[in-house]
């Protein structure tokens, strides 16, 4: 039989006296000198045991203090958090993304609840809170949310969503997207990629195929997310001293994308940047149906590499986000939040990288 590695014998012996009683929810733990004898082990094993019992929410490490068993937070009960995505079945990257959180959950023993987000009579504003009132009344630990978006009133039910979690006292762990525009901040961490940088790298990549006309495409009323995208190309243009001419901003409010014909035949541009990948697919057809050349007459490049983007007509050039490990970021993140409220607030930013394909007109 094998042995278990010694860090996981610690975490193991810690835990039972947990749950047994022998240490009771706010009694300081043996210090970690104490701890070394005990287990006649080194520094680095006790501290790995620790972080782990930490992410399971069975103790809270305070600095200068030491380590206590969590309080308000029963020991060893496994969680219930809710999740609450308004836009899932329209935002390819959250299936990943969720993915990734329903296994973190599942190995610390924690469970994930989806609540309904099928379209219905009442819209999607009046799902978002529904939802929020039925995690209240269920009294989940926490709430991942990424804020809704493309609604007329998507700011004030974003808004009214996260008060009535705040009144109820229910941490709040954001995906990907803030539910205020920049620069104002929220109280809630946040998991995401640098939206910012992202836009900066497709479009770079476009600058140095040579492109000095770029247009960026994205459609009305989206997140947050796409204005740092959009900050993102205009720091790359005026970094390589290109074109910035707000008119090669297009927001498209049609998702079939029919007026974009009329905007690439006033303004020629050579390269298209768009907002992510769904938006760079409906551009892709609707200009091959007006007989353009992808990347021959026009060069087209996404963000976020979701799992059709090999798969069009042209294969699309994106930037790919990490989404199983935003989700497995966004869990630990949650966790530490329980088990630290006091902890500042955080923007948690995953690296992202270019992935190059057809539609850009080169490779790596």
């Amino acid at each position: 039989m094998t042995r278990k590695p010694k860090y996981q014998q610690v975490f193991d012996a810690i835990k039972e006296a947990i749950l047994s009683g022998r240490y009771e929810p706010g009694q300081k733990l043996p210090s970690e000198a104490n701890l070394l004898d005990e287990f006649a082990t080194s520094r680095i094993t006790i501290i790995r045991a620790l972080r782990d019992l930490q992410q399971r929410g069975l103790v809270q490490r305070r600095v200068g203090s030491g380590t206590y068993v969590a309080d308000g937070v029963r020991a060893g009960a496994s969680l219930l958090f809710g999740l609450l995505i308004p836009n899932l079945g329209e935002t390819e990257i959250f299936g990943p993304i969720c993915q990734g959180m329903a296994e973190s959950c599942q190995r610390r023993n924690h469970a994930l609840l989806w609540g309904d987000t099928t379209p219905s009579e009442e819209g999607k504003e009046f799902q978002t809170l529904e939802l929020c009132r039925q995690y209240v009344a269920k009294k989940v630990a926490g709430v991942f949310f990424a804020p809704l978006e493309r609604t007329p009133q998507n700011d004030r039910i974003n808004e009214a969503a996260v008060a009535v979690l705040e009144e109820a006292g229910i941490p709040i762990v954001l995906l990907d997207r803030n539910f205020l525009s920049y620069p104002n901040g929220s109280p809630y961490d946040l998991v995401a990629i640098d939206h910012r940088r992202a836009g900066f790298m497709a479009t770079e990549h476009l600058l140095k195929l040579g492109c000095k006309c770029i247009a960026f495409v994205a459609y009305t009323q989206s997140a947050s997310t796409v204005e740092a995208r959009i900050a993102g190309y205009r720091e790359a243009l005026f970094f390589w001293r290109a074109p910035a001419e707000p008119s090669l901003v297009w927001r498209l409010s049609a998702d079939d994308a029919s007026d974009l014909g009329h905007m690439v035949a006033g303004q020629e541009p050579q390269a298209i940047v768009c907002a992510n990948d769904r938006t760079a697919g409906q551009v892709m057809h609707t200009l091959m149906e007006r007989d353009y050349r992808i990347p021959n007459d026009v060069r087209i490049v996404g963000i976020d590499d979701v799992q059709y983007a090999s798969l069009l007509p042209v294969p699309l050039t994106t930037v790919h986000q990490p989404c199983r490990e935003i989700g497995v970021a966004a869990v630990v993140a949650m966790l530490e939040r329980i088990t630290s409220p006091e902890t500042p607030r955080r923007d948690i930013l995953l690296d992202c990288k270019l992935v190059v394909r057809e539609s850009c007109g080169a490779s790596l």
